[in-house]
């Protein structure tokens, strides 16, 4: 597995026009080759980088990929969503959470939105996403979320792209993320 193409690092750079500025604490999830988390790790040294993978082959060659890049304060998780998102270590520890391509909007809203603490952000990058988020809305809204924002973020990978911006406004219940692949079979409806 080796790394993308330029326009999928691109592609991953529209996302620094969204964060914050100064240090900050990001998880990708859902991270796969690396993306969007290792460019903006290396374009915001600064950042405390959390790539969250479940596949165990992808999160070796994340592990090897930043040390081969040589880039401090990146952690490797190789576990699924579901159950990190339980784990109090990472549970509402976050400032910022990306996901690319992981999933619908529900069961993304519940795969992400437990990782971040109040007042955080979850930056979803999305294609055609307008109606898909809105839609969307009261499981985001159930979750602890709410959406602030579909903004488009076209790229040369993504001309149509958009990114989902949904703040953390209330802890997330105690009962999700639900168990490893509940999500994507029934995920949240409005």
């Amino acid at each position: 597995m080796g790394w993308p193409d330029p326009a999928l690092l691109e592609d991953s750079l529209v996302l620094l026009d969204f964060l914050p500025p100064g240090p900050l604490r990001l998880i990708d999830v859902g991270s796969g080759g690396g993306l969007p988390g290792l460019p903006l790790k290396l374009a915001r040294p600064e950042l405390s980088l959390t790539l969250l993978e479940a596949n165990r082959r992808k999160a070796a060659f994340l592990v090897q990929a930043a040390a081969k890049l040589g880039l401090p304060d990146v952690e490797v998780i190789g576990a699924r969503a579901e159950d990190a998102g339980r784990d109090p270590r990472h549970r509402e520890a976050y400032d910022v959470a990306t996901a690319r391509a992981l999933a619908s909007m529900p069961v993304l809203a519940e795969l992400c939105l437990p990782f971040l603490r109040l007042g955080g952000r979850l930056f979803a990058m999305k294609a055609g996403a307008t109606e898909e988020a809105l839609a969307a809305e009261p499981a985001i809204t159930r979750l602890g979320g709410r959406l602030l924002a579909v903004t488009a973020a076209a790229s040369t990978a993504r001309s149509l792209g958009q990114v989902v911006v949904v703040e953390k406004a209330a802890p997330t219940p105690p009962e999700y993320p639900r168990r490893a692949g509940v999500p994507g079979r029934r995920p949240l409806a409005g």
